[in-house]
């Protein structure tokens, strides 16, 4: 089942999986998902969040943000009935939570890999991936270049994280930080850019998949994130103008095939020895596309152990690698 399937994300996935020879069930909260069933032929269903209808279904991989709302209902649904849940989030709060139904899902039996998109396969894999070219690495930085667009859903939930602020973490722990800061120079392979620290998945799931206690993620931040306005956002009634602004729908067929992502990761250890790695990739919603649809098939061909995983925990740190487009330049 694709839940959130007539949103941006989702109606891309359902795509891609129509066009792959799969037929899965197309579900929402609206009955709009009707439509786009119809155009694929493919089987749907419309149901709220307080009743999900999984009769029948094996894995559901939900791609309706935002996940703080849709991620706990859907879940709960899942353990209740043994059906293993993938989502594409890239929330902090909720990779916390879904790490602390782990052994809920290990009772019920069931799969929960949380962050099968663009959040967090490249970096997760990546991090996975210079950690084990570097064992006793004791901090982790990841970096990442996507200039393909926001969907409304990337978008909205962005201006809630601006908001926030920043999040390093720090020996362990979650440390507030001004958003974009620090800031550095990174060498990307089509060139060196400047990057700011952000709120990104990895300082959760890449702590899961590696264990080093020292992780600053950086992305390439417009030249405003730091002004008065972005502060501003902290307040909610004008967050949620903002928000209900936010125009409907996303980059197009033509932006999305012309553009595409890039990511560098450093480790260190504590003599100072570090290991550097890059990836580039599709455009971030066509690796989402993929990446999610390759990772709900890899669950339902079985083998992977019960519980709450992140990409590189749960498919290893080579899935990276077998999705469309990617290039990796190993750790060195």
């Amino acid at each position: 089942m694709v839940y959130g399937a007539n949103g941006y994300s989702g109606s891309l996935l359902a795509r891609l999986a129509a066009g792959r020879g799969e037929r899965p069930v197309l579900a929402g909260r609206s009955a709009a998902v009707a439509g786009l069933a119809g155009e694929l032929g493919l089987p749907h269903r419309a149901f709220p969040l307080t009743a999900p209808d999984l009769d029948g279904v094996s894995a559901v991989v939900n791609c309706a943000g935002p996940f703080a709302a849709t991620a706990r209902p859907l879940v709960d649904a899942c353990l209740a009935a043994g059906v293993h849940y993938l989502d594409i989030t890239g929330e902090l709060d909720v990779f916390d939570w879904m790490f602390a139904q782990s052994s809920r899902a290990v009772s019920a039996g069931v799969v929960l890999l949380t962050g099968a998109g663009f959040d967090v396969v490249p970096t997760d894999c990546l991090a996975a991936m210079l950690v084990a070219a570097l064992p006793d690495a004791v901090s982790l930085e990841l970096a990442f270049d996507a200039p393909g667009g926001l969907s409304r859903g990337t978008a909205r939930t962005s201006l809630g994280e601006a908001a926030s602020g920043g999040r390093r973490r720090v020996d362990g722990a979650l440390v507030a930080t001004p958003f974009g800061t620090p800031s550095r120079t990174v060498p990307f392979p089509s060139g060196e850019r400047t990057v700011g620290a952000t709120r990104w998945g990895d300082l959760v799931t890449a702590h899961h998949s590696t264990g080093v206690p020292n992780i600053t993620v950086y992305m390439r931040l417009p030249r405003n994130a730091a002004s008065p306005l972005v502060r501003l956002l902290r307040l909610r009634p004008l967050r949620a103008v903002a928000q209900a602004l936010v125009p409907a729908g996303g980059p197009s067929t033509t932006r999305r095939a012309g553009t595409g992502c890039e990511v560098w990761g450093s480790v260190t250890d504590g003599a100072g020895n570090t290991r550097t790695a890059t990836l580039t990739g599709p455009n971030a919603y066509a690796l989402t596309a993929d990446a999610s649809l390759r990772a709900v098939q890899r669950v339902l061909e079985g083998g992977i152990t019960p519980g709450t995983h992140t990409p590189a925990t749960a498919l290893g740190a080579d899935f990276v690698r077998t999705l469309d487009g990617v290039t990796v330049t190993p750790p060195h």
